[in-house]
């Protein structure tokens, strides 16, 4: 065999080395890919408003230890989450800031009527940077001439949003902070604005100040006469092909154990 033959066999040779060691990559991630998705497939998907992440993610581990379950969050807005769910979304659970969002749900016959419930309450606060310099200690005092930028939630879709549109109305500041408004996508955005100072002040739940503790100062309470009542709804979805887990995941959120550690986070009981 010449050199030429022998050349081109070591190239055939080579390339079908690393066709081979491709192919069996590709097997190696489909396994994997494949697991994952089974994995994901064994578990619970809970939709919950973005305030809540940090309690329960705490419950979502002890559920887990307890079931050998999965669970799987999204956490966002309460109203873009009902959309989603509204939309075909895979939701086993869904627990929101607000009433509204289950209410529309439950008219269009998404949820199991029998698995809602309360399970915690919440206070809007109004906070600012800790190194602020404003003379600010109440809400009155947002007609500052130096406060330059508020950050709420959008009303729209955020119901922290939708309780400092309230408010603010019942105060008759609505109008007059319309040109210093900045509205987040969620309560948690409205947090992140103030903490690194890129707004003035904003208004979040007295649970978002407790996880951010030295990063903000709360400066006030909102009267609660002066908006809706702040409740926290769960529900089981309709059509939730993990029934009976979703109904032992909504049962958690109120047992002893998951309503110590939404204590824990700044939450309050129901009354």
């Amino acid at each position: 065999m010449n050199m030429a033959k022998k050349t081109m066999v070591m190239v055939r040779t080579i390339l079908w080395f690393f066709v081979l060691i491709f192919a069996g990559l590709l097997i190696t991630l489909s396994s994997i890919s494949s697991t994952y998705a089974q994995r994901a497939s064994d578990g619970i998907t809970v939709a919950a408003a973005i305030s809540l992440k940090d309690a329960f993610s705490d419950i979502g581990r002890i559920f887990e230890s307890r079931t050998g379950t999965r669970v799987v969050f999204n956490f966002g807005a309460s109203g873009i989450l009902q959309k989603q769910i509204e939309g075909g979304a895979p939701v086993d659970v869904f627990a929101s800031a607000g009433e509204k969002q289950i209410n529309e749900l439950e008219s269009k016959g998404l949820i199991i009527q029998e698995t809602r419930r309360d399970f915690a309450r919440n206070t809007l606060v109004l906070i600012v940077p800790i190194d602020s310099k404003l003379n600010i200690h109440s809400f009155d005092d947002l007609v500052n001439p130096n406060l330059r930028r508020l950050a709420i939630g959008n009303p729209k879709t955020v119901p922290a949003g939708e309780y400092s549109r309230q408010l603010l109305i019942n105060m008759k500041l609505w109008e007059g902070l319309q040109s210093k408004l900045i509205l987040a996508e969620d309560v948690r955005q409205v947090l992140i604005y103030v903490t690194r100072g890129d707004v003035d002040a904003g208004m979040v739940y007295a649970s978002d100040v407790f996880i951010a503790q030295g990063k903000v100062a709360m400066r006030a309470r909102a009267p609660e006469a002066l908006h809706d009542p702040i409740l926290y709804p769960i529900a089981v979805i309709k059509g939730s092909s993990k029934g009976q887990l979703a109904r032992d995941f909504v049962d958690l959120i109120l047992s002893p154990d998951g309503q110590n550690i939404l204590r824990k986070y700044g939450f309050l009981s129901i009354k």
